[in-house]
């Protein structure tokens, strides 16, 4: 979604009565963008059941259609993508336009830069401000080349890849499971071992997935909290069918609407419980939140469970920096749990988030100062004093789906409404979220 083609939607989210019922939310973003990237490496058809029909998803789903894959949905969330086949990509005609995708963007560079083909990528106003030079500097390594690219090394970018990337061992400046997908996919089709070494581990959904895909890779631990992980180039990679869990992402908006509006009591299903995504958690539970998980069970490789939550009285916690690469995404929600929380919370080590759809950490501070809410940025951590929320703030989404959710959740348990400058984004990585949330009790205007 170009965020310049769609007039904003301001929305208003009022204080509730008790939220209860079963939901399950859409399917994960992360893992529903690598469906459609193996989808298209693959040999045979990939039959994909659960998948996130978000902005995103859909604009990865159209790159693997531009690089050669024949992509087919049946029903919503069922779909079969058959695959070009690693080595075998189409040069694409046009732009490889990626919207709001971040992931979708910086996985598929990993894919182009694996391949002798020329792509131009493109995105959003957001997008466009994001760094790539990350992705990028590996890729070069490997053997791409950058022919065009926007100051600081943003998109849009046209990249040249290699018909022989070099096998390398790369050490990620940052804990990012974008660098290093984007290593590994363009290492699949390299002659030789690819070898990715990560300080703090990031999510491994890449590597389950090349694995679930006939891959041979191997993840071992590095250091205190690392791993270093070894692919096998040049694997045959054949289409396996991907059952998507529910998003731990997109379930953490219900979650914590329960656990601040009094007399709360909701199921959410068929959510991821990949410990390298369970930060948010192990910090609500840290908190005090009244959280089980229900019908553990194993679908596709990825840990899942029925995630039951109940309204908690709060207390606030220090959240170590270690912990973010788990979390990354949960921020936003988590600051509004912490202004219910009594006492202070303090997150630490945020400097990932400057860098997100929006500059997702002042976002988040004037979004909690908008609302009556006492909170402090000291260098990288975020320090939020709870209590009772004021609300009655409008909040300035800057284009974040997440920032758009966070304070919709905020104002179905403060003392007044609160209002966000826009609900479009939200499209982007929750389509049902308003449905869903009313369904459970939830009031918006």
């Amino acid at each position: 979604m170009d965020a310049s083609h769609v007039p904003a939607a301001p929305l208003s989210a009022l204080a509730a009565g008790p939220l209860t019922g079963r939901v399950r939310p859409p399917g994960d973003k992360s893992v529903s963008h690598r469906c459609m990237i193996f989808g298209l490496l693959a040999i045979g058809e990939t039959k994909i059941d659960g998948l996130l029909e978000g902005e995103d998803v859909l604009r990865t789903a159209q790159a693997a259609r531009q690089l050669g894959a024949k992509v087919v949905r049946h029903a919503p969330g069922s779909w079969s993508v058959w695959g070009a086949g690693l080595g075998s990509l189409l040069q694409p005609i046009e732009t490889l336009d990626f919207g709001n995708a971040g992931t979708g963007s910086r996985l598929m560079m990993g894919v182009v830069a694996g391949h002798p083909i020329v792509a131009r990528f493109d995105g959003d106003a957001s997008l466009r401000k994001r760094p790539m030079r990350r992705i990028l500097d590996p890729l070069a390594l490997q053997g791409a080349q950058v022919l065009e690219q926007a100051e600081g090394g943003r998109l849009p970018l046209v990249l040249q890849g290699s018909a022989e990337p070099l096998p390398v061992e790369y050490k990620t400046p940052v804990a990012s499971a974008q660098i290093k997908s984007a290593v590994l996919l363009c290492g699949l089709n390299s002659p030789g071992r690819t070898v990715v070494i990560e300080a703090e581990a990031s999510r491994d959904h890449t590597e389950k997935m090349l694995a679930h895909f006939g891959a041979t890779v191997t993840s071992e631990p590095y250091g205190a909290h690392g791993r270093k992980i070894t692919l096998e180039g040049r694997p045959e990679l054949v289409a396996r069918p991907v059952q998507v869990p529910a998003d731990p992402s997109s379930a953490a908006f219900p979650l914590v609407a329960a656990l601040i509006t009094p007399g709360s009591d909701i199921v959410i299903e068929g959510v991821m419980t990949n410990p390298l995504r369970s930060g948010l958690l192990t910090t609500l539970q840290e908190m005090g939140a009244d959280i089980t998980l229900e019908n553990r069970r194993d679908e596709g490789g990825e840990d899942v469970a029925d995630v039951r939550a109940r309204f908690s009285t709060l207390a606030g916690v220090d959240v170590p920096a270690e912990r973010a690469p788990s979390m990354i995404d949960e921020y936003p929600i988590l600051a509004v749990a912490a202004a219910f929380a009594r006492g202070e919370t303090r997150m630490r080590g945020l400097s990932e988030l400057r860098v997100k759809e929006s500059d997702r950490l002042a976002a988040i501070a004037a979004g909690l100062t908008a609302n009556g809410v006492d909170c402090d940025i000291v260098g990288d951590d975020l320090i939020v004093r709870g209590g009772q929320v004021k609300g009655g703030g409008a909040v300035e989404t800057h284009l974040d789906h997440r920032i758009a959710m966070s304070f919709l959740v905020m104002g179905l348990a403060a003392q007044n409404k609160v209002t966000v400058d826009d609900e479009t984004m939200i499209a982007t990585s929750f389509p049902t979220f308003r449905p869903l949330m009313e369904g459970l009790g939830a009031r918006f205007s």
